[in-house]
């Protein structure tokens, strides 16, 4: 029976962006031990940003869902090895992406509701004046190229640098972050011209 190497989770890190790069990293080498903890630990780290990731990208609640799993079941399959993994936060964001576009890409061959018919945000129910904001501005965010919409999200809501959002897309650093900009600029026209 292997020692379990674990430490509790504390504050910040339940957030996805709350763990250094080594406590990354130390996370996946217990994962390649088999550790179970490790495995429970790193579903509560990660899995509500790589569900919102998902969900962003797809549109489907369901179809996050199905991603977030098959994100974890790549983490067991491959969980040998993880310990070679650099840059681990990188390379589920990774996986959850290429997932997500694998499912719009399986969607396209069958009908679906378009992303329109879908919030990007939601807003407190309690609090009506925020639901119509964030209604605008998943009404606006749907209006951007997707590729805009990815680079906005990953770099809003996971925190990723634009190195991260061009490995985690398979575009260059530059691109991300033309994407990035483009995307903010367009929607900085569509609010003017919206309100």
């Amino acid at each position: 029976m292997q020692k379990e190497r674990t430490r509790p989770i504390h504050g910040s890190e339940a957030e996805f962006g709350g763990l250094s790069r080594e406590s990354w990293c130390e996370l996946f080498a217990q994962l390649a031990e088999g550790s179970v903890q490790a495995l429970e630990r790193l579903y509560a780290v990660a899995s509500r940003r790589l569900y919102g990731l998902a969900l962003w990208h797809t549109g489907s609640p369901e179809d996050a869902g199905d991603v977030v799993q098959e994100v974890f079941v790549r983490v067991a399959e491959q969980r040998r090895l993880l310990e070679q993994v650099r840059d681990p936060r990188s390379w589920l964001l990774t996986v959850a992406f290429r997932l997500s576009v694998d499912v719009i890409r399986r969607r396209r061959r069958r009908p679906t509701e378009s992303l329109d018919a879908h919030e990007l945000l939601v807003a407190p129910e309690c609090e009506p004046e925020r639901a119509l904001d964030a209604d605008r501005a998943s009404r606006l965010l749907a209006s951007l190229p997707e590729a805009q919409r990815d680079a906005i999200y990953l770099r809003h809501f996971t925190d990723c640098t634009f190195k991260e959002i061009g490995t985690i897309t398979g575009v260059p650093t530059f691109t991300a972050a033309s994407r990035y900009r483009l995307g903010l600029r367009r929607l900085r026209r569509l609010v003017g011209g919206s309100s």
